[in-house]
């Protein structure tokens, strides 16, 4: 092993090797942290620091899905929602933090988001949201086979195969819940495209990839209703690379 590429969530300063708010993380909410030098010291190995998502659409740009297009659009449902923009054949980095569709506002005062705002994407259609909603739904009385399923497949959280598995038995609520994150995840995409006006969206992320292709024409169906250009619209398309994306993505960061 001569190097080391590492994808994160939160806002990545790969010039300084830090990570700085990744929400997703316990306890890395509210910090900045110098993960390269600290790999490095520990590995010795040169360290090289990327976005989760943004090495995933990397990826999905050089070997997957993305081969082709000038531009578009990457959103990867899991944990959280996380989002990446190819524009003229490069990933538009901004500052260090672009493309984080998962906290575009889709519900003025809606639901509270797990990084403390409300009526974000991810407050509906990411998954450790999703969660929380159906563990206030079943104490406000409400059933479900949600958690029966995840004690039987020794999970101690609502991974994106207990939501597939609770999905094929008609569990009510799994179905609910998976239809606000459609009806919010299109609203983002269709809005991004009225923004970017890119060739494709492309759905990847754990959840993205369980659910397959009738979650993403369900999400380009959602999304069509906020596209201002109906005429001329964007592919819809799975992520090809699957769980291993992002690693893949991130060893393409660290290599000359």
């Amino acid at each position: 092993v001569t190097a080391l590429g590492l994808g994160s969530p939160g806002q990545i300063d790969a010039a300084a090797g830090t990570v700085s708010n990744a929400g997703n993380l316990p306890g890395w909410a509210a910090i900045t942290y110098p993960l390269a030098d600290d790999l490095f010291s520990r590995l010795g190995l040169p360290v090289k620091l990327g976005n989760d998502v943004q090495v995933a659409v990397r990826a999905e740009a050089e070997l997957g899905a993305g081969r082709g297009y000038g531009s578009f659009l990457g959103i990867f449902a899991g944990t959280g929602i996380g989002g990446s923009v190819v524009m003229a054949d490069e990933l538009w980095l901004g500052r260090g933090a672009a493309g984080e569709i998962g906290h575009m506002v889709v519900a003025l005062d809606g639901e509270l988001c797990p990084c403390g705002r409300r009526g974000c994407t991810e407050a509906y259609a990411g998954r450790a949201a999703m969660e929380t909603t159906a563990r206030q739904w079943v104490a406000a009385g409400r059933s479900t086979a949600l958690f029966d399923i995840m004690a039987a497949k020794g999970r101690t959280r609502l991974a994106s195969g207990v939501w597939a598995k609770a999905l094929s038995r008609g569990d009510e609520m799994a179905i609910e819940l998976i239809d606000r994150a459609v009806v919010a995840l299109g609203a983002a995409a269709g809005s991004a495209v009225n923004l970017l006006d890119v060739e494709a969206v492309i759905i990847g992320g754990g959840l993205g990839i369980r659910l397959g292709e009738e979650f993403v024409e369900r999400i380009r169906i959602a999304a069509m209703d906020h596209i201002v250009m109906p005429a001329q619209p964007p592919d819809f398309r799975l992520a090809e690379l699957g769980d291993l994306g992002g690693a893949m993505g991130a060893a393409l960061l660290a290599t000359p």
